[in-house]
């Protein structure tokens, strides 16, 4: 689909050959002559009043805008699954030291550090490769595959666990040894 865009230009600017620059009468007449401000390229005089662009799309360009602002792993609409891991919430002696996010779909699952690391085991499940943490005053994303920090996008809030909430938590399950229980 070819779509043509008009623009005007609402303040008139005298042409080059009105100047009297002799050396330049014939550069403003040439295909990429005129002022370097107006991109040099194209049959044009600088001045012109009026234009046309043309937008080119077709099949193949379709849709690409939309998927250069989408990052492997990582869906912005996602919503956390809860306030804490689920695995660890559904065993009536689960617990955690820090939260963290599937970037994909949400899921909120422990940290490695923690004794069942329900975070990298839904990773490796479902083959979700980038985390967040669900932890408050802390931004960052990981990505198991290459083991490295990587960019992220905004997802949709919470962006971590209630405040109320301890770490580790959930209140009343973590043991008195817990230090030494940690990955």
């Amino acid at each position: 689909m070819i779509r043509f865009v008009r623009h005007i230009c609402l303040r008139p600017r005298r042409t080059r050959w009105q100047t009297g620059d002799l050396d330049r009468q014939q550069a403003a007449t040439q295909p990429g002559g005129g002022s370097p401000s107006r991109r040099g390229k194209g049959w044009y005089r600088e001045g012109l009043a009026i234009g046309f662009t043309f937008l080119l799309r077709g099949k193949a360009t379709k849709g690409k805008s939309e998927m250069k602002k989408t990052v492997r792993g990582i869906n912005p609409a996602s919503k956390p699954s809860g306030d804490g891991c689920l695995e660890c919430l559904a065993s009536p002696k689960g617990w955690w030291l820090h939260l963290r996010r599937c970037a994909e779909c949400g899921h909120i699952g422990c940290c490695d550090s923690s004794p069942s690391q329900h975070a990298s085991k839904h990773a490796a499940a479902t083959g979700h490769p980038i985390i967040t943490t669900f932890e408050s005053g802390e931004d960052w994303f990981f990505d198991y595959e290459k083991q490295a920090m990587v960019k992220g996008v905004e997802l949709l809030p919470p962006h971590s666990h209630p405040g109320n909430q301890p770490a580790p938590g959930p209140a009343g399950r973590v043991p008195a040894n817990w230090e030494s229980l940690l990955n």
